[in-house]
């Protein structure tokens, strides 16, 4: 696969798609679409939690594979990290019948050996979201637990570090791909609120707690991944040191926006070796079906306490795990 391709009015495709689709790849700052490959189809889709931020174009490989593209701030950026409808965002990935999602982000980096436009492969979250953000689908009336002790679905992301690490990877001078194995440690993802970046203190205090990135994204689109039983990996790609480095300016947008277009180059290679690899592994079934059922038993409310318009709302993610009376 090119990384160039002839330019198609993505307006002018079919507004169906009848095959599943496995594979969903969600876009953040820096990362609006797959250049690799042929868009066929873009899809506007309802769900009980609304539209997700954009339409989904549906693209395909030179093999026929489809994947899923979805811009998580919008067409245009025009969402604030809070006002991303992450509910109706996984929703509708789910409903293609996506199995494994990969998540680009943006991030500040809380370690010098992080650099900016390195790569990092997250294995840990410390959430610091402020409660805005619906962060399950379940609600009163109907309430299930998801385990999350491991945020991040662990037979993707060694799939990803394995591909992410390969050499010569990353273009540009010095640039690294971080993964547990290569830090010998956890590698935490701290997610703040925003939209303003950190204060010096805050900044301090993360890297107290053993952060080693931040953003405002990870979070809730990882917890809603996990209770739609989608395996999910986000890879974040540094902008900045955030504002703990005083040998470094605090950070400013110019400063981020710069190392963006650096780093949205290498987002585009990452992606298509990761599409290709992912192709067999979702295929063969050693990724994608680590969650699969687990939210089944999950449910603490008695049949008898159910709402029945809950019910069916939670059918759209899980058709025939709870009968409706």
């Amino acid at each position: 696969m090119s990384l160039h391709r002839e330019k198609i009015n993505v307006s002018e495709l079919p507004h169906v798609f009848n095959e599943p689709v496995t594979l969903a790849i969600i876009g953040g700052t820096g990362l609006y679409q797959l250049d690799s490959l042929t868009p066929v189809a873009r899809l506007t889709i309802s769900t009980p939690w609304g539209f997700p931020s954009a339409p989904i174009t549906i693209s395909k490989t030179e093999s026929g594979f489809p994947v899923a593209f979805l811009a998580r701030h919008g067409l245009h950026h025009d969402l604030l990290p809070s006002d991303v409808p992450n509910q109706a965002n996984i929703a509708a990935l789910k409903s293609l019948g996506v199995k494994a999602i990969v998540a680009f982000s943006a991030v500040g980096s809380l370690r010098e050996h992080i650099k900016p436009r390195d790569f990092v492969l997250p294995n840990q979250i410390i959430d610091r979201t402020k409660g805005i953000r619906k962060s399950t689908f379940f609600e009163k009336g109907f309430v299930a637990h998801a385990m999350f002790g491991e945020p991040f679905d662990l037979s993707l992301n060694a799939v990803i570090a394995e591909v992410g690490t390969e050499a010569g990877l990353l273009k540009g001078e010095n640039a690294k791909f971080h993964t547990r194995k290569t830090e010998g440690d956890d590698l935490t993802l701290i997610c703040m609120e925003g939209p303003a970046f950190s204060t010096r203190a805050e900044s301090r205090l993360y890297r107290s707690w053993g952060g080693s990135v931040i953003n405002m994204s990870a979070v809730p689109e990882s917890k809603l991944a996990r209770e739609a039983e989608i395996s999910y990996q986000m890879i974040c790609m540094s902008t900045d040191y955030d504002a703990w480095n005083e040998s470094e300016e605090p950070v400013t947008v110019e400063t981020v926006v710069g190392n963006l277009r650096a780093n949205s180059e290498n987002a585009h290679i990452v992606a298509e070796k990761l599409i290709a690899r992912l192709e067999t592994e979702l295929a063969n079934g050693t990724v994608g079906n680590d969650h699969v059922g687990t939210m089944k038993y999950s449910v603490s409310t008695s049949p008898d306490g159910v709402r029945k318009e809950l019910l069916e709302k939670m059918h759209f993610l899980f058709p025939g795990y709870w009968p409706v009376k």
